[in-house]
């Protein structure tokens, strides 16, 4: 906890404690080869490490990703696992040339034709229910307590057809969050295409590409989405819903068709 002083538009002031949000620097560790450093909130991060690899496209399915180990070091965290699988083609590529393709934007001439890289399809999908959607919204405070104390944190949730959230997960990174349920999903066994995804987060079109590749058939975030997410989630296939509020909510992309 902190001490801050609050100051009102009257000229009144208030002292107030409050708590920041952690943020520390995580180092994603894959066969002993160091792969990227992320900024997060150090919790969960066994399912940060296994949903990285997996939206990053280094797994192609959990059990590529085994033997994670997560240390506190003096200037953050490291997070060691073994993978196997096709990914480690792309490891080794990533290290030898040392291009900066992270999470959080693009760096190098190199990654402007990987960026629109072709996703997988997204498989035939029921609709999103409206009724279902506005359910999840209505609990989804409930599971995130890293938010109520601090107001800083980002929340990734799974929800079934009915708006039953199963699982959820904070952090101060949009992405990290969703990297983070992705992790949690895999760890239980749970079909992301078996309900919908939602996001507190902007809709850019690394959320739309990580719900992709994770497997989802239903996104539905809290902001509008870029122009790029919106192509993207189109070209995928994927159901988006943005704009999501208590009452209510913006279909981007309608792409059920029950199969």
């Amino acid at each position: 906890m902190a001490e801050t002083v609050q100051h009102s538009f009257d000229g009144t002031t208030l002292p107030v404690e409050r708590q920041w949000v952690p943020e520390v620097p995580v180092a994603l560790e894959f066969n002993g080869l160091s792969y990227a450093v992320m900024m997060a909130t150090p919790a969960d991060l066994e399912d940060f490490a296994r949903g990285f690899a997996l939206t990053e496209g280094l797994a192609q399915q959990p059990s590529d990703v085994t033997d994670i180990a997560v240390a506190e070091v003096e200037k953050g965290w490291i997070v060691r696992a073994t993978l196997t699988g096709l990914g480690i083609d792309k490891l080794t590529e990533r290290v030898r040339t040392r291009v900066a393709e992270s999470s959080c934007g693009l760096c190098g001439i190199e990654n402007l034709e990987a960026v629109m890289r072709a996703l997988p399809s997204v498989p035939a999908h029921d609709p999103l229910e409206p009724a279902a959607l506005f359910a999840a919204l209505a609990a989804l405070r409930d599971h995130q307590p890293l938010t109520r104390d601090t107001g800083a944190a980002h929340a990734a949730a799974f929800c079934t057809p009915d708006g039953t959230i199963l699982h959820a997960r904070e952090d101060v990174g949009r992405h990290n969050a969703m990297d983070k349920l992705v992790g949690a999903l895999a760890a239980a066994g749970t079909d992301p295409a078996s309900g919908f995804i939602l996001s507190s987060a902007r809709c850019s079109y690394e959320i739309v590409e990580k719900a992709v590749r994770a497997g989802a058939t239903r996104l539905v975030t809290i902001s509008l989405p870029t122009s790029m997410a919106a192509e993207r989630a189109r070209a995928a296939g994927l159901t988006l819903w943005c704009l999501a509020r208590g009452d209510s909510a913006l279909c981007v992309n309608d792409a059920a068709s029950p199969g």
